[in-house]
This record gives C-alpha cells, structure tokens and sequence, in this order.
C-alpha cells in the first residue's frame, strides 16, 4: 500500500514539474524579426483582464434579487454575474491578502490557430505604465501545433506593482525565426 502512495506522489510532482515547464520564458532582450505573414497561422480572439487592487477584493458582491415582470431587470441580472466570474476566477484558492496580491495583475489570453503543423513560439512583447518606451518580451513554445490553441500570458504580483500595467503589447506567432501571424493593441508602435 505504501507503494502506491509513493507512486502517486511521484507522479504529482511530475505532472507540477511538466506544468512548470509549460511557463512562459522571460527574454533576456527583445530583437526584432523578419516578417513573413502567412494564411495558415491566425489570431482568432484575445481576452483582456485586469485584477487590480479594486477588482481583486470583488469576493462580496450584493446580489440583486429579481422581483417584477421587467425582463430588462432579470438580463442585469445575469450580466452582473458573469461579469463578476473572473475576477472569481483569477483568484480562486486566495485565501491571504499577500495571495490576493501574487495574482493582481493584467491576464492575456490569446486564441490562435494553426492549419498545418508546425513549430510555433508565441511571443508576447509589453511596455509597462512605469517603464515607458521599454519593451519586454515573453515566449511559449509549442513544438508541432496544428489546430485551436488559446496562450495565457500573466503579468501579475511584484513586477505588475513595480512596474505598473500594461500600456501596449504585440503578440506574434514565430515560425523558423520569422513572424507568420501579429495581433496588436490600439497603442502598439
């Protein structure tokens, strides 16, 4: 019996240790590339969140009961509780201030797809409120993608505090060093 406990705990922290290897890898410097934009890589849909200090603290909202015939009143309703779901969400298992803390901070979730199979790197490049004109860069490796991928990338805790929120950013799918496919913000240069 103490054998099969052992195993499963071997096999948690293998999964926690290829989890940790799925992790987006900070860049040292950001270079820029050549462009080669291809029909067979796309951006589909990117989400956007911000857990700031007045969002993350959303745990007790007021319920709105519904009393009437106004439909209006039912929809605000249900919108209410949808909107407050990420912030849910995002802090889940927070039980502490200090854990609430770690996980304030702009979320990124990229939705891309891939016609043919291929080995991609999802590059996201940032400028941050407090750093100005400075660029950071973030990648995620995905060796033979093909098909519907969404990547999360999450600037939260210390460096969202440090160096504020994000301002602009570019998401880029690499292909043998050259961009096949860009999303970009309003303010991107």
């Amino acid at each position: 019996m103490k054998g099969v406990f052992r195993l499963v705990a071997i096999l948690l922290c293998a999964t926690g240790v290829a989890h940790a290897a799925d992790q987006a890898r900070l860049l040292e410097k950001v270079t820029p590339l050549p462009t080669a934009l291809s029909n067979d890589f796309e951006f589909r849909k990117v989400k956007l969140f911000l857990l700031g200090k007045s969002t993350a603290q959303t745990g007790n909202t007021t319920k709105k009961k519904y009393t009437g015939r106004n439909p209006t009143r039912a929809t605000a309703v249900i919108a209410e509780a949808s909107i407050n779901f990420e912030p849910r969400y995002r802090t889940f298992g927070a039980v502490t201030s200090l854990d609430q803390r770690e996980r304030s901070g702009n979320y990124l979730d990229f939705y891309w797809r891939a016609n043919r199979e291929a080995d991609l790197t999802v590059r996201l490049e940032y400028r941050q409120e407090l750093l100005h004109a400075f660029v950071q860069g973030r990648e995620i490796r995905y060796p033979h993608a093909r098909g519907h991928h969404r990547t999360e990338f999450a600037i939260v805790g210390d460096e969202f505090f440090d160096d504020g929120r994000i301002t602009a950013w570019r998401c880029l799918l690499i292909e043998n060093g050259h961009i096949v496919a860009e999303k970009r913000s309003y303010l991107w240069q």
